[in-house]
This record gives structure tokens, sequence and C-alpha cells, in this order.
């Protein structure tokens, strides 16, 4: 176990967001690059949004450095996709570009994984009474996937702390499961996005003359990775033992159970209300939370620990037949994202 380069891909990437990002912002200040309030929008005064540049820089760097002898051949292509999101992030976050746009971006990120890079399921583990999949099945399921974990987080990043808090947690968890299947490589490539999100989290939550949001480019990037770690988790989790083989793809959704959920409640309203599914508005779970009167800090918190309820019901009943137990976590979960409105109906009253 590389202890040695685990620990130096953490440090490197938080020393690196550390000392980037007061530079970031002292540029955004400079420059009038700065997250402009509006209606729908929680923060009333200005902010740099160019939080995900630091990240890039902390996770490429601290990834690369920390390697040493692992070969790490998917890491290019994971690098690639990085930058063509890292540019269309930009782009947003100071230009503002079309849904569709973003969407074809993330479309050809998925690919070049797929596709070059080898990043893709090739089974299903049972799920639907799937197991071993066709390379054109494959493809499509892993580009849904990909798309929806980046949108999914790109629309969580809505409060202080939240997108970096749930990327710390999915990736602590994926990462541990790395270092069990020895796959060292994802293993560093976790701890140096940890360390990253760790050192952001000091600015966006604490800070106050520099204080910063990820923006799109930093939403991106973290859903591409988190997609990364998913897909890897369960590919790698094949040669372990048929029980985290059958839990592998639940344990997956139970994990990224409140953005996922979140995504698909509001697409829903939004496409029952005539609206386009990337039309903006404040129906998130998190604008609920802050509706009943909770801080970021709280909202957040609340929706994480949510998260780690989601697992623990899971591993408390991964005795069940998986269908029977995705059906109940997929019960469970819509059912505490409609708490916050009943809370603020008995409220109202």
């Amino acid at each position: 176990m590389p202890i040695i380069q685990l620990i130096s891909s953490f440090l490197l990437g938080l020393m690196l967001v550390y000392i980037s990002i007061p530079v970031i912002v002292r540029i955004s200040k400079e420059k009038h690059l700065y997250d402009e309030p509006n209606e729908r929008r929680i923060n009333k005064v200005v902010v740099p949004n160019l939080g995900g540049i630091a990240i890039f820089i902390g996770v490429s760097i601290a990834t690369l450095l920390c390697l040493h002898q692992f070969e790490f051949i998917e890491f290019r292509y994971i690098q690639a996709s990085m930058i063509i999101l890292f540019f269309i992030g930009i782009k947003d976050d100071i230009l503002i570009i079309s849904p569709r746009k973003k969407f074809f971006a993330q479309v050809l990120c998925a690919l070049i994984l797929i596709i070059p890079g080898g990043i893709r399921f090739t089974n299903l583990h049972g799920i639907l009474g799937l197991y071993e999949i066709d390379y054109a099945l494959s493809i499509f399921i892993t580009l849904l996937t990909i798309v929806s974990i980046i949108n999914a987080t790109n629309l969580v990043d809505g409060i202080d702390g939240l997108a970096a808090s749930i990327g710390i947690f999915s990736s602590v968890i994926f990462g541990t499961k790395f270092l069990v299947t020895s796959n060292d490589d994802y293993a560093i490539l976790c701890c140096a996005l940890i360390g990253s999100l760790f050192a952001f989290l000091w600015f966006n939550v604490r800070g106050t003359t520099n204080k910063i949001f990820l923006g799109d480019t930093g939403s991106l990037l973290l859903g591409l990775l988190i997609a990364v770690e998913v897909i890897q988790y369960n590919e790698f989790a094949l040669t372990t033992t048929p029980q985290e083989i059958s839990f592998s793809p639940i344990f997956s959704l139970a994990i990224l159970a409140t953005p996922l959920a979140d995504m698909i409640r509001v697409f829903t309203i939004r496409i029952y209300n005539g609206k386009s599914p990337f039309a903006p508005d404040m129906n998130h779970i998190h604008h609920r939370l802050l509706r009943l009167g909770f801080s970021h800090f709280n909202s957040t918190l609340i929706i994480v620990l949510t998260n780690c309820i989601i697992i623990t019901l899971a591993f408390t009943f991964r005795f069940l037949n998986k269908h029977a137990l995705m059906a109940l976590l997929i019960v469970v979960i819509f059912l505490l994202l409609q708490l916050p409105d009943l809370f603020y109906k008995k409220q109202k009253k």
C-alpha cells in the first residue's frame, strides 16, 4: 500500500488549492469576474466563482506528481476530459454558454473516457437480470451514467460547501474501496481530489476576503471525477466476493442518492410544467431547506447526513434481493426529499 504517495497526493492537492485560491480571488476582483447576484441566486453579494481553476490545478498536479511507478494509462483520458470541461466551465462562468453546448461537451468527454479510455461498465451485476453486456449497451449505459452524475453534481452546487462535501464523502468511500481492491492509482486520484476539496471548503465556507464558489468549472470537473470513481468501483468489484459484486451497484446508488434523486425530481417538475429540464429554478432540496430557515452549513450537514442514513439502510438490508433493496432505497430517498415541503406547509399553517 503506497501510504507515502497517498498522503503526499492529499497534502499536495491541499497545498496547491490553498495557495491558488487567494491569487484567483485577487485576479477575479481586479478583472471583475464575479458571480453577480440576481433574483434566483442565494448569494446577495458579489463573489468570485472560479474555484474550479484551483481544483483543476490541485487534482492534476497532485495526481501526476504522486503516481511514481504506476502507469495509470486511463489518467491521460481522464485528464483530456478534465481539460475540455475546464475550458467549457471557464467560458460558462465568465460569459455564460447554452445548456445545449454544455451537454454536448459532457457527451464528448464521456465518449473519450469510454471508447479510447476503456472506462465503462462491462457487467451490470445482475441488475434487471443482466450480467456481462455487449459493447453497444455498455457505451449507452456508461454514457448515461457519466452525463447524469455530471449534471447532478452541477445542479447540487447551490449553497456553500454542498457539492464539495458530497465530493469528499464519495471520494473517501470509493478511495477506500480502491485500496481494498489494490487499485492504488485510483486511490491516489481520490486522495488528490479530497485534499483539493478540503482546501476549497475552507475558503468557500469560512472565507471572508477570499470567499469563492466552485462555479461550473469546479462542479463539472467534480461530477466527471465522481462518475469515474463510480464506474471503476463497480468494475473492480468484479474481482472480489460474490456479495460485493451483487451489492456494488446498490452501494453506488446509496452514496449518490441525494444529488441523483434531486436532479430527477427537479427535471420531472420542470418537464411537467412545460419547461426545459435545464431551466433554472429554486426547487432544489437545498433551496427548500434554506426556506425552512436552515443556514448553508446546516443545510449541507442535513443533506450529507441523509446520504449516511441511506447508506446505513442499504447495509442493514443488504440480505434482501437486490431489486427489492433498490426499490426500497428509491422509495425512502424520494420520501426523504419530500420532508422539507411537508415541514414548510406545516410551518405556514
